[in-house]
C-alpha cells in the first residue's frame, strides 16, 4: 500500500512510497504534548527516500529530550504538522498520522516517553511501552 498526505490547506502534499511504515508510535515526549495541543502525538516512521514532499515546509529545530536535534516540519499556510526529522536518524522521516490520508492501516504499535505522560494519560492495552527513548527501528528494505 502506498500512502499519500496532505495539511488541511492543500498547499504541503506529499507521496509515500512504502507497503508499510518501519514503525507507528504514540508519543507522549513534551515536545509532541504541545505539538498536539496536550496529548500524545501519533507518527509513522518511513524510509527516508521513500517519501516524496511537494510545497513548501516551514521548520523549526531544537534539542529533544533524547539530545538529538529534532526538526518539526509544518506547513506555513495552515499550520498542519507534516513529518519530523531526527539527527541521530536521517534515514527515516517520522510522517505525523493526521496529515495522511485515510483510509490507511497505520495503528499504533508502540507508545514511547511515557514517563513523560500527564497522570491522566490512557495508554492502549497490549502496546509495548517505553519510558523514554526506544532503540532505533531496522530499516526495511
Amino acid at each position: 500500500m502506498a500512502y499519500t498526505g496532505r495539511c488541511a490547506c492543500g498547499a504541503v502534499t506529499a507521496e509515500i512510497a512504502a507497503d508499510a511504515p518501519i514503525a507507528v508510535r504514540q508519543c507522549w515526549c513534551r515536545q509532541c504534548q504541545q505539538l498536539a495541543g496536550g496529548s500524545h502525538s501519533t507518527n509513522a516512521m518511513f524510509l527516508t527516500t521513500d517519501v516524496t514532499i511537494t510545497g513548501t515546509l516551514a521548520a523549526h529545530a531544537y534539542t529533544a529530550a533524547s539530545g538529538n536535534t529534532l526538526t518539526q516540519s509544518f506547513c506555513p499556510a495552515c499550520g498542519t504538522p507534516v513529518m519530523a526529522q531526527v539527527s541521530a536518524r536521517p534515514q527515516f522521516r517520522t510522517m505525523r498520522v493526521g496529515f495522511i490520508a485515510p483510509p490507511h492501516d497505520l495503528t499504533p504499535q508502540m507508545v514511547i516517553w511515557t514517563d513523560d505522560a500527564p497522570a491522566w494519560a490512557v495508554f492502549p492495552e497490549g502496546l509495548e511501552r517505553h519510558a523514554q527513548q526506544p532503540p532505533p527501528p531496522p530499516s526495511k528494505s
